[in-house]
């Protein structure tokens, strides 16, 4: 029921005027450029919002009115923007010295729109649009939605707003588009015991007399409709002030000391950046809030000046957190706070180049880290993950260029993937090593401070380094790997002559499903070593390097910071493997990846991927020993429905790992590196998942001994220890792991214990988790999790389950995401009735412009199943070399 909001509102912000804060000279026009794509008509543009909004939580709706400052840029009769599941009251217009304007409104549900039309011309100029009108409140991550979560004192609900990518429209009647920034005034009317937070700092709060406090923010700086934020709860800030910026971490009472780590982390990741940039961080304020529960989706949002993260991403309780958890809250820290430049401060103009936020945040996200926590990679093995990160979806059918045209906002919620982030990422490593560091960061400050305030396009950036690095054909290389999808495969051979090594390289591409495909044509930036020496040439279809001596192979993609699979021709290639050791350790994990990429789709024998496996020693990098536990554990999959070779292949690679984890043991050591630390974790889990009946043994001797006193596990270990119970559960281990998770109070803890009783092999025991997700009790934001996790070792029937229940399992996933979530729950099935489900699916509930994600999983499981046939018979012929 809609509500008119106190008259103490109207009061408080009478006389403000539009004031705002200041704008640099160097701020973009504000019409959005004619090729930017719009759902939008063109002739009317905001300029500034003041909303007033009381949520009223114990109901799930709210209450608002906002005034609009719009400017009529061409005679029209009527007015369009962005309004999803709002409800409207009065709504008029007004102009300086002129009369009320009292239009009819129309609401299109389906294009999420709302069009006011008049009965005369509004000619040019600017006016006031004042719209009163009503919301919901939800319980999942789009608009304004709830969450609840346990205390000692009994359950609490405190209320977030999640407005990317489409979804600040189900808050306030806007222009809810990228290009179409504007300032914001937020006032709210809060019950007065709770905290309300915002982008900016509080102006004032005014106590209305009856329990209710009203509360002005600042005015924002011009940005997007999708970066404001409001949140309301009972909540503890802490905070630090570094270079004339209030930095804070807000979170439920009693547990703001947990995000101490972050809010360091805030500090030293801000003062990178301020530097980095070269334009300072603009805001008075940055607080990062932490949120109880989960999304399938994201972890984290980059609000200018209020950072959404679940805690999950934000916590660090001393009882249950481990180095992992450190550098998952650090990373997630750097990533938003990059954010506040790349997307907040200079925003894409469209959805297309989403990649302009989030690829360069990945990118600062782990230049970051590694600049100022050197301790977590001491080998410099990022570089290899980086640069084959989103190789695997890369080299479908399915994949698409980093920058895409995006129609839809379904489309839109579908380019936050792998490509959009890792692809991107990749690229911006390579281009950066290409063109140098200190070239590219003058590319990157001049492109910040051209377009402050403002929106851009890839080629923006591209036009600031081009300029940064004359002669080296920058932007056709950038366009090369920006503009097409796929992978580029660089075959490579060596030969001796006259005491130099010659390498001949030509371009191919890789891929995964379509070996007969015409390959695609990049100008490739490649580095090659050998001897000690290097050399790096651009490979445009062929090239050769000439390198002086022939004392040792040369390797091709030194570093690892190309963004292309390397073939190496066999003479070569054997003689790597026999120097495998004498390479650098980033080095030794690209050539332990590529080759396992090739010799899955046939390039290569499966034997040269399975034998640098075998040789790497037991005093190797831990990196390497995590790539032999990937390798030696994933044969189990290959042989899926053959119990007894199964068995045997899990003697064999128990007996391969049981040495390295013997030298680690169970606990920590002084003067463990946090690789180590995590190699251990990923033996035992590996180990546990081969049926070692000694690592199962102590597993449950552990878990046993936690029932009786938790703190006997420690942090490092206590999630991998619950987790592989909960994977081998039987019914009286599950109850017991149930009873834990409904007597948490901590609300952090709770969701793990959900998601753990969704682990579970036994399948009567998964379909329990099943029913439970549909319930109350985990909470709302935890069931879709549930159905996720059910589906990694039971697709069928997790899918099954969640179409026959689809109204149900609708309410607890992302409005936008339902045409990823469905989907992806048949995304490790290797039978191809699945292919069937799925598209039938997609068919009947998914508009025809949004299957990428069906078609992608689709196509997953396809040529998976294709290529296990391909690979089985040389994998077996291996194992049977190896006595096994």
């Amino acid at each position: 029921m809609r509500r008119i909001l106190t008259t103490a509102i109207a009061l408080a912000l009478a006389g403000a005027g539009n004031a705002a804060l200041a704008q640099p000279a160097a701020a973009a026009p504000a019409a959005a450029p004619a090729a930017v794509t719009t759902q939008l008509p063109r002739d009317v543009r905001p300029s500034n919002y003041d909303i007033e909004v009381e949520p009223h939580a114990e109901r799930m709706a709210f209450d608002g009115k906002v005034r609009i400052n719009v400017d009529v840029l061409a005679p029209t009769r009527s007015i369009t923007l962005n309004a999803a599941d709002l409800e409207f009251g009065t709504v008029r217009l007004e102009r300086a010295n002129g009369k009320a304007l009292v239009p009819k409104t129309r609401v299109d549900a389906a294009a999420q729109t709302a069009t006011f039309s008049f009965d005369q011309t509004l000619p040019v100029g600017s006016y006031l649009l004042t719209i009163e009108y009503s919301g919901k409140i939800g319980t999942q991550a789009n608009g304004l939605f709830a969450l609840d979560y346990p205390t000692d004192a009994g359950k609490k609900r405190a209320l977030y707003t999640q407005f990317e990518n489409s979804d600040a429209r189900r808050f306030i009647p806007s222009w809810d588009e990228p290009a179409h920034k504007a300032t914001f005034r937020l006032a709210v009317t809060a019950p007065s015991a709770q905290m309300v937070v915002s982008n900016m700092p509080v102006a004032s709060t005014h106590g209305l007399g009856d329990g209710r406090t009203l509360t002005l923010f600042k005015p924002s700086p011009k940005m997007s409709t999708y970066l404001l934020f409001l949140s309301m709860g009972e909540f503890d800030r802490a905070t630090l002030a570094d270079n004339g910026v209030e930095i804070g971490v807000i979170a439920q009472k009693g547990k703001v000391e947990q995000a101490r780590f972050a809010l360091e982390a805030s500090r030293d990741a801000l003062r990178e950046f301020n530097d980095y940039f070269g334009v300072k961080y603009p805001l008075p304020k940055l607080d990062n809030i932490a949120a109880p529960g989960r999304s399938q989706f994201f972890s984290a949002m980059e609000n200018w000046g209020a950072i959404f993260t679940f805690e999950s991403s934000l916590l660090l309780d001393p009882a249950i957190s481990n180095v992992s958890d450190q550098q998952r809250v650090f990373s997630t820290a750097a990533h938003e706070i990059a954010h506040q430049w790349f997307g907040n401060l200079v925003t894409m103009a469209w959805w297309d180049d989403l990649w302009l936020n989030e690829g360069f945040a990945t990118w600062m996200e782990g230049r970051t880290t590694r600049k100022l926590h050197p301790e977590w990679d001491t080998d410099s093995v990022d570089a290899a993950f980086t640069s084959r990160g989103a190789m695997g979806q890369d080299a479908f059918a399915t994949t698409h260029p980093v920058v895409q045209h995006v129609a839809t906002v379904e489309q839109a919620s579908q380019a936050f993937d792998g490509i959009t982030y890792g692809k991107g990422s990749a690229v911006i490593s390579m281009l950066e090593d290409y063109v140098g560091e200190t070239a590219w960061r003058n590319g990157v400050r001049s492109y910040i401070g051209k377009h402050a305030y403002g929106n851009a396009v890839t080629d923006d950036l591209w036009a600031e380094i081009e300029q940064a690095t004359p002669g080296k054909q920058f932007a056709a290389v950038a366009h090369d790997f920006t503009l097409q999808p796929g992978v580029p495969l660089i075959k490579a051979s060596s030969m001796c002559t006259g005491g130099n090594t010659v390498v001949q390289l030509e371009q191919g591409e890789y891929t995964l499903d379509r070996p007969d495909k015409t390959p695609l044509r990049w100008r490739v930036p490649v580095h090659v070593r050998g001897d000690g020496k290097s050399a790096r040439v651009l490979v445009d279809g062929k090239a050769s390097v000439t390198l002086p001596g022939c004392n040792a192979p040369a390797l091709v993609n030194a570093g690892q910071k190309g963004y292309f699979r390397t073939l190496y021709a066999p003479a070569q290639f054997k003689a790597l493997r026999s120097g495998f050791a004498t390479l650098p350790v980033v080095d030794q994990m690209g050539l332990m990846l590529d080759t396992g990429a090739l010799a899955a789709v046939g390039l290569q024998p499966e034997s040269d991927s399975l034998d640098l496996a075998m040789q790497v020693p037991t005093a190797a990098a831990p990196e390497l020993w995590q790539m032999v536990a990937g390798s030696v554990g994933g044969l189990d999959d290959l042989f899926k429905g053959d119990a007894k070779r199964q068995d045997a292949i899990h003697a064999f690679a128990i007996k391969r790992l049981a040495p390295k984890f013997a030298q680690l043991g169970w606990d920590n050591r002084d003067g463990d590196s946090a690789s180590t630390r995590q190699l251990r974790n990923s033996l035992i889990s590996t180990l546990g998942e081969l049926g070692d009946a000694a690592v199962l043994a102590e597993a449950r001797r552990r878990f046993d001994a936690f029932l009786a006193d938790p703190a006997s596990l420690s942090p490092d270990l206590r999630r991998t220890v619950l987790g592989m119970v909960a994977r081998n559960a039987d019914a009286a281990t599950w109850d017991r792991l149930h009873a834990l998770a409904k007597a948490e109070k901590s609300s952090m803890l709770r969701d793990q214990y959900y998601g753990l009783l969704a682990r579970a092999k036994d399948k009567a025991l998964a379909q329990r988790a099943l029913d439970m997700a549909l319930t109350d009790e985990p909470g709302a934001t935890n069931g879709a999790g549930m159905i996720s996790s059910v589906s990694w070792e039971h697709p069928e029937l997790a899918f099954d389950f969640a179409v026959a229940h689809r109204e149900q399992v609708d309410k607890l996933v992302d409005s936008t995401s339902r045409a990823r979530f469905y989907p992806g729950l048949g995304g490790s099935a290797t039978d191809l009735s699945m292919v069937e489900k799925i598209n039938a699916f997609a068919e009947a509930h998914i508009a025809p412009t949004s299957r990428r994600d069906a078609e992608r999983v689709v196509n997953g499981i396809q040529t998976r199943v294709k290529l296990r046939q391909q690979r089985l018979p040389q994998v077996d012929a291996w194992l049977k070399q190896q006595g096994v």
